[in-house]
C-alpha cells in the first residue's frame, strides 16, 4: 500500500509528464543566402534534426506585391528566372512546418543585380619548376563583371581538405613541397559583385623527386627458433614510404661481413630480373641463406642514398623471462615484464610453422620503455606461430631474449610418431616416443597420456621439449602381457591414440625351480625311451640284455621273491634302480615259492634204470616219458614254448592244494628225480639248462 508521501509523488509526476515529453515546434531556418545563375538559388541552415516530418517553403515578394512561394528540401529551394524580373527587388524568406508549430527566418532583401555567382575557374598546372604552381581563369568577364578575390586549397594525396585560403588573384604556388609526393588543388572564385563560385574540380601534381631519407629497416628470418642459434638465416627488410623514398629506388647495396674477416659487396637491381632479389608489396628479401655474418643494406635512387642500416646475427641472451601472448585470426597482443636494460629497441618477430624464407613472417621494432606490442595480420587457424622478443642494441646486435608458440584457434592433434617400448622388467617397463611435430599439432600440446589395460591413465608433461621422450609404466604383474596406449591432449580435445603390446619377464623364483626340473625330466624322459627301444629289440633277436639293464634281465633273480627283501627297506644307492622299480602291488599272502625244473641229466638217469629193451623203444619210452613231463609243466603255469617255470612266479597258498595233487601225480611218474633235485639248490635250479634245452642243442 502506497503512503501519503509516494501518492504526493506520483500526482506530481503526472502533472508534469505531459511536459517533460513536450515536442517543441521546428527549429528556425537561419541563414539565408541568394544568387543569381540562370535562376535564382537559396540556400539556408535548417537546425538540427529532429526526425519529425518538417516541410520547407521559400516565399517572396518583389515592390509590385508580386508573391509566390515553391517547396524546397531540407536546406535548398529555387525561384524560376518567370517569376522575378531584373530591375526590382525580391524579400525572400523560409517557412518550416510540422505537426508541433511553424518557424520562419528572417527575410532577405535580394537585389538580382549585385547577387550573380561567377561559374567555376579553369585550373591549370605547372609542375616543371622546383616549387608546384597553379594558375586558373573566371567567367566575371562573361558577367561584364571585374574579377574578384580566390580561396584556394591543397592537400596531400589521400588526406582530408583542410581550411582554405583566400585572397588570391589568378595564380597560387607552393612553396617547399614534400619531394616526390602527389599534391591535390582546388580553387573557387568570386567576382568584384555578387557570391563565390563553387570549387573547381580536383586537380593533381606530383613534386619532384630527391635524395632518399632515413635507413631501412633490416631483420633477419631464422625460421623456427629452438634451443640453439645456429640457424640458417635470411636477410629481409621493409620498402621505404614515399615520404623515405623521395622519388623511386633503383635498387639495394648488401655488404656482407663473415665472422672471418671476409667482406663482400652485393649489388640488387630492382629494373633487372634477379634470383637474388625477391620483392613483394611491402617488403624485399635477399634470397641466399646467410650464417655467421653482419650485414649493412641501403636504398639508392638518382639523387642519392640512405645510410646503410647494420645487423648482426640474432643470439641468444641472458634473460630467463618469458613473453605472453594472446592471438586470434586478426591480431597478436604481446607483453613481457623485464628489469631496465641498456638497450637501443625492442623487436618482435612472429614465424609461421612451416613457412619458406620471407613467409609467414613479419616484426615490429617497439621503444625501449614500452613492454606491449600488437603484431596485425591475417593469422590461419589450426596453425602454430612462434612469437620471438629480441633486445636490439646500440652496436646493432640483438639477442633473442624469449620465444612462445600461439594459435588463433585450436585443434584436435595429429598421432603420436615412433612410439616404443623399452627395458621390459617383471614389474616395469619403459616407453619412449617423439613429440608430435609442430606442423601436425594443430593447437598447444597441454600433456601427453599414457595407459595399460584397465590401468590409471598418466598425464605426462610435454615441457621441457627433447628430440625424444621417455616414461616408466610402473606396478605390472609379472609374466603378464599388457596393451598400452598413447595420445597428445591439446585444448581441443584428445588425439588419437597409438598403441603397443609387450609381455613382462617372469618371476626369478620360477625361473630357477623350472628349468632343472625341466632338464631332469627330460633326461629321465630319454633314459626311458632308450631303455624301452634296447630291451625290444634284445627280446625280438632273443640276446642277453646289456648290463645297464639288469632289471629287465628273466635270468636274474629277483630279489623280491627273497625272504630277506621282506625284511628290508626299499632303499637302493643306485641312482638309475629306481627307473626299473615297478609300482607297489596289492600285498599278496605268501606260502611257498616252489620251482620245478627238469635237468637233461636227470632224464637221462631216468631213462637209464627204468629198463631194457631195443633201442627204439626205448627212445619211444623216453619220448613218452618227456611228453607227460611237458604236459605237467604247462598245467602248472610255466613257460609253454621252453617248458619251465619262471623264478618270479608267485604261488599263492589259495593254489598250494591243487599243486600238491597235481604233484603226487607227477611223483610217481618221475620218483627217481626227486633225490636229484634235493641235491640242487635254487640258484642252480633257475639257471642250469632244462632237459628240453640240451636236447634241441
Amino acid at each position: 500500500m502506497a503512503t501519503p508521501g509516494t501518492r504526493l509523488f506520483l500526482s506530481i509526476l503526472l502533472v508534469n509528464l505531459p511536459t517533460c515529453f513536450a515536442v517543441a515546434g521546428p527549429a528556425r531556418p537561419s541563414s539565408l543566402q541568394c544568387y543569381v545563375e540562370n535562376v535564382i538559388h537559396c540556400t539556408w541552415k535548417p537546425g538540427p534534426d529532429t526526425r519529425i516530418p518538417t516541410r520547407y517553403t521559400l516565399y517572396w515578394k518583389d515592390d509590385d506585391n508580386k508573391d509566390g512561394h515553391v517547396t524546397g528540401t531540407r536546406g535548398h529551394a529555387s525561384i524560376p528566372r518567370h517569376h522575378y524580373t531584373s530591375h526590382s527587388d525580391l524579400h525572400i524568406w523560409v517557412k518550416a512546418v510540422n505537426q508541433y508549430g511553424t518557424a520562419q527566418s528572417e527575410e532577405l532583401l535580394f537585389d538580382g543585380t549585385n547577387n550573380r555567382k561567377p561559374s567555376v575557374p579553369i585550373v591549370k598546372t605547372d609542375d616543371s619548376l622546383e616549387s608546384l604552381a597553379i594558375s586558373w581563369q573566371t567567367s566575371c568577364q562573361d558577367l561584364f563583371l571585374s574579377e574578384g578575390k580566390c580561396d584556394v586549397r591543397h592537400r596531400t594525396e589521400g588526406q582530408h581538405w583542410p581550411e582554405a585560403e583566400d585572397g588570391f588573384y589568378g595564380s597560387y604556388t607552393l612553396e617547399s613541397p614534400e619531394p616526390y609526393t602527389v599534391y591535390e588543388f582546388q580553387v573557387r572564385c568570386a567576382c568584384n559583385i555578387g557570391v563565390k563560385s563553387d570549387w573547381s574540380k580536383t586537380h593533381r601534381i606530383q613534386s619532384a623527386e630527391a635524395a632518399p631519407t632515413g635507413v631501412l629497416d633490416v631483420w633477419m628470418d631464422c625460421g623456427i627458433y629452438s634451443t640453439s642459434l645456429k640457424h640458417t638465416c635470411f636477410l629481409t627488410w621493409k620498402i621505404l614510404d614515399k615520404s623515405q623514398a623521395c622519388g623511386r629506388i633503383l635498387g639495394y647495396e648488401v655488404s656482407l661481413t663473415y665472422s672471418d674477416g671476409t667482406a663482400m659487396l652485393v649489388n640488387l637491381t630492382i629494373a633487372e630480373p634477379s634470383s637474388q632479389l625477391v620483392c613483394e608489396e611491402t617488403r624485399c628479401h635477399f634470397n641466399s641463406s646467410l650464417s655467421d655474418v653482419s650485414v649493412n643494406v641501403s636504398a639508392y635512387s638518382t639523387h642519392g642514398a640512405t645510410l646503410p642500416a647494420g645487423l648482426a646475427m640474432p643470439t641468444a641472451g641472458n634473460s630467463e623471462q618469458g613473453i605472453y601472448l594472446k592471438m586470434n585470426k586478426d591480431h597478436m597482443n604481446v607483453s613481457w615484464d623485464l628489469p631496465a636494460q641498456l638497450l637501443k629497441e625492442y623487436v618482435v618477430q612472429y614465424k609461421q610453422a612451416g613457412s619458406y624464407a620471407a613467409q609467414g613472417f613479419g616484426w615490429l621494432r617497439v621503444n625501449k620503455n614500452t613492454n606491449t606490442a600488437i603484431l596485425k595480420g591475417s593469422f590461419e587457424n589450426y596453425t602454430a606461430y612462434q612469437v620471438s622478443l629480441f633486445a636490439v642494441l646500440h652496436s646493432s646486435q640483438c639477442n633473442r631474449i624469449s620465444s612462445v608458440i600461439g594459435y588463433s584457434l585450436q585443434g584436435i592433434p595429429s598421432i603420436v610418431p615412433s612410439f616404443e617400448v623399452n627395458s621390459i622388467e617383471r614389474t616395469h617397463v619403459t616407453l619412449s616416443w617423439q613429440p608430435v611435430p609442430l606442423l601436425e599439432q594443430k593447437g598447444e600440446i597441454l600433456c601427453y597420456q599414457v595407459g595399460a589395460d584397465s590401468q590409471n591413465v598418466y598425464n605426462v608433461s610435454a615441457s621441457p621439449k627433447h628430440e625424444k621422450m621417455t616414461f616408466q609404466l610402473q606396478h605390472l604383474s609379472p609374466g603378464q602381457q599388457y596393451l598400452v596406449w598413447l595420445r597428445a591432449v591439446t585444448l581441443a580435445g584428445f588425439g588419437a591414440k597409438t598403441t603397443k603390446t609387450f609381455k613382462t619377464k617372469e618371476e626369478e623364483g620360477n625361473n630357477s625351480s623350472k628349468m632343472p626340473l625341466v632338464i631332469v625330466t627330460s633326461i629321465v624322459l630319454m633314459v626311458i625311451g632308450i631303455g624301452i627301444g634296447i630291451w625290444y629289440v634284445a627280446s625280438r633277436e632273443n640276446k642277453q640284455l646289456p648290463w645297464f639293464l639288469p632289471c629287465w634281465n628273466d635270468r636274474v633273480p629277483d630279489p623280491r621273491n627273497s625272504n630277506i627283501f621282506k625284511q628290508m627297506t626299499h632303499q637302493f644307492s643306485d641312482s638309475l634302480a629306481w627307473i626299473c622299480v615297478p609300482a607297489p602291488e596289492s600285498l599278496h599272502k605268501i606260502s611257498q615259492l616252489e620251482v620245478v625244473e627238469m635237468l637233461p641229466h636227470a632224464l637221462e638217469s631216468c631213462l637209464t634204470e627204468q629198463g631194457v629193451g631195443d633201442d627204439s623203444s626205448q627212445t619211444d619210452k623216453q619220448k613218452n616219458h618227456m611228453d607227460h613231463a611237458i604236459r605237467e609243466l604247462d598245467r602248472d603255469g610255466t613257460e609253454r614254448r621252453l617248458g619251465r617255470q619262471d623264478y618270479n612266479k608267485m604261488i599263492d597258498s589259495d593254489e598250494e592244494q591243487d599243486r600238491e595233487e597235481e604233484k603226487g601225480e607227477m611223483e610217481e611218474d618221475s620218483s627217481s628225480l626227486s633225490e636229484e633235485e634235493q641235491l640242487m639248490s635254487g640258484y642252480e635250479k633257475h639257471f642250469m639248462p632244462t632237459a628240453l634245452e640240451v636236447l634241441e642243442v
